[in-house]
């Protein structure tokens, strides 16, 4: 009988195009990857690849059954998200991503505290990111999340604004002064994301506003972002809830209208209604007044 295994090696290697590529994917060794899809075939009796010096061509059968074999992983991929849901359910964890600077904020709050004591049955797990988790995949199960979304299939509700504005040290302005416009940008020593978090609106807005300035420091998160300023390299935005509670920085600039976005809670529909997740959402909201000083400032 076909082991249905074996097809998300297939899968792999027409995804990555190499059998390399493949295991790195799946983390396993290469030979794993080739003696799968070789076991494959054996039991197909036709090839689905082509071995070339420049890596792995599907063959013209290989192409008319890779839409079926993809069928077959997001249905496994379903399947699998769906046991872990219904084990979440059960045990009524609640895995939150969000920025990492806001977990100290939330918890140093005492609203996780508020809400553990509402429903005991239910704890929440932080998965931290500067970077948009994919709800879909499995990532989390809930976010908090600030700035623009493309994806239509969550639904959410706003909780208050994200508000940045540009800081700087005051060893920093002791030493080179501060701009007095945003046009004086490129005249001073920047900190910026580095190439992970090109996409982030700050980032952006950095490029098209100062687009010749030197950026003395890459970082990876606003985290990191906030200790560079703190250290005095360089002035950079960030949001107003973390600049304005650290007495060692200086708003200089802002807010930035243009890096205004809302913050908003967001989750899968079909998670929204389940129990666990539903108790977080009205939580959350009946809390937006405690909420809003610890993500705006």
């Amino acid at each position: 009988m076909l082991d249905w295994n074996d097809l998300k090696y297939f899968v792999a290697v027409a995804r990555h195009g190499s059998t390399v590529a493949a295991g790195h994917a799946l983390k396993v060794d290469q030979s794993t990857v080739q003696r799968r899809l070789a076991a494959l075939e054996r039991q197909i009796g036709r090839p689905l690849v082509q071995r070339l010096p420049t890596g792995y061509r599907l063959t013209p059968f290989g192409e008319e059954m890779l839409p079926h074999a993809q069928h077959v992983e997001r249905a496994v991929l379903a399947f699998e998200q769906q046991m872990a849901d219904s084990r979440r359910n059960a045990a009524g964890v609640i895995r939150l991503t969000c920025p990492e600077p806001l977990v100290d904020r939330l918890t140093r709050a005492g609203l996780l505290d508020r809400f553990h004591a509402r429903h005991p049955a239910f704890r929440v797990e932080f998965v931290m990111s500067d970077k948009y988790l994919d709800l879909r995949k499995g990532d989390a199960d809930v976010a908090l999340r600030s700035g623009d979304t493309d994806d239509n299939a969550l639904v959410g509700r706003k909780l208050g604004d994200s508000l940045w504005a540009v800081y700087a040290s005051r060893q920093y302005i002791a030493q080179h002064g501060q701009p007095a416009s945003v046009e004086d940008l490129a005249a001073h020593a920047l900190a910026g994301f580095d190439d992970s978090m090109a996409r982030h609106r700050a980032a952006i807005w950095l490029q098209q506003v100062a687009p010749g300035a030197r950026i003395v420091s890459r970082n990876d998160s606003v985290l990191g972002l906030l200790h560079s300023v703190k250290a005095g390299v360089g002035i950079a935005p960030l949001p107003t809830a973390l600049g304005d509670a650290d007495a060692e920085l200086v708003k200089v600039l802002g807010p930035i209208p243009e890096l205004t976005r809302i913050w908003r809670l967001l989750a899968l529909p079909e998670l929204r209604r389940t129990p666990r997740v539903s108790a977080f959402f009205d939580f959350m909201v009946g809390e937006i007044e405690a909420l809003r000083p610890i993500i705006t400032g």
